[in-house]
């Protein structure tokens, strides 16, 4: 069986010493830093090329009930804007979880003010925002995990219409001041919602040709459902570990997975143990940390490269 993962770490997860079977893997295997976000990654490897973003928002809102063959689609993300000593950056709790009582009062706010610009701001079934217009405006937008705990400024829109986008976000910030559903969240100790992030913006894709051979998708999230049915993939929810994995016995399955504290024992450690019996023949990592990438390959020779150490995983990213 050959597998790809896909994660999307953060500096905790990375700083934390108990991640050991991660560390071996990371040892052994040939690695490759890719100067990508990891949603950017995986549509480079699906065959599609940034024109210039990734239509990631339109691929997503097709597989997550909503209209998407027709018009410009971008990611509209709940977020949390924190005023540092001299800017502003986008808090690392993306997106920001909303109740859908809540989502539906902001939605109404925000169309009812952007109606007459054109936009249309709708949720889907998996709860993320997006944002439809008819016309495809010239801009370039940035993922939010290249901007995570850092000046948003550097990554706002660019292009011939970004003062105009960049005008539409001041007034969506305006709009959320003090709303109502903001005051209640602080209320109950939650983050307010005081901007949204705009990105993925574009068309929907005609089928990819892909550059490699998969039998099936398997993931928790509505960007991988996307991609299983613009390319013609069976799809399936993520199940708890890799141990149920085995169950599967795929040809050759993609996968994402969540970064939480049981990543390294209930997948890492387990898919260690599989290479060392030889029930996988070629394991692919992409592994995501803000702007980067980093993507490894192990064989079950790899692992008998006993003159390579473990080290601490922050090292790999610095």
């Amino acid at each position: 069986m050959n597998l790809t993962l896909d994660c999307d770490l953060n500096a905790a997860w990375l700083s934390n010493p108990a991640s050991p079977a991660l560390a071996q893997l990371l040892a052994k295997g040939q690695i490759r830093h890719q100067a990508l976000p990891l949603e950017a990654l995986v549509c480079q490897q699906f065959g599609l090329s940034a024109t210039p973003d990734y239509p990631l928002a339109a691929i997503a809102a097709q597989a997550d009930g909503l209209a998407a063959d027709t018009g410009y689609w971008l990611r509209a993300d709940p977020a949390h804007l924190v005023l540092q000593r001299d800017c502003l950056s986008l808090h690392e709790s993306w997106p920001l979880a909303v109740s859908a009582e809540h989502a539906k009062v902001l939605l109404a706010s925000l169309n009812q003010h952007f109606s007459a610009e054109g936009l249309c701001f709708m949720r889907g079934h998996s709860g993320a925002w997006y944002v439809h217009t008819a016309q495809s405006p010239q801009i370039k937008t940035s993922l939010p995990s290249a901007a995570l705990a850092r000046n948003v400024h550097e990554f706002l829109a660019q292009g011939v219409d970004a003062s105009r986008w960049l005008a539409l976000l001041n007034e969506v910030q305006m709009l959320l001041h003090e709303h109502p559903v903001n005051v209640a969240r602080e209320a109950a100790g939650e983050l307010a919602l005081n901007s949204v992030w705009f990105s993925g913006g574009g068309c929907l894709p005609s089928r990819p040709a892909l550059a490699h051979e998969l039998s099936s998708l398997m993931a928790d999230k509505v960007f991988y459902q996307g991609w299983a049915q613009l390319s013609g993939l069976p799809f399936s929810a993520l199940v708890a570990n890799f141990t149920a994995l085995l169950l599967e016995s795929p040809r050759h399955l993609r996968v994402h997975l969540p970064c939480n504290d049981t990543l390294d024992s209930d997948w890492f450690a387990p898919l260690l143990l599989a290479l060392q019996r030889q029930k996988i023949s070629q394991l692919q990592l992409n592994l995501g940390f803000y702007e980067q990438t980093l993507s490894l390959t192990v064989r079950p020779r790899d692992l008998y490269k006993f003159w390579c150490r473990s080290r601490p995983l922050m090292g790999y990213w610095a």
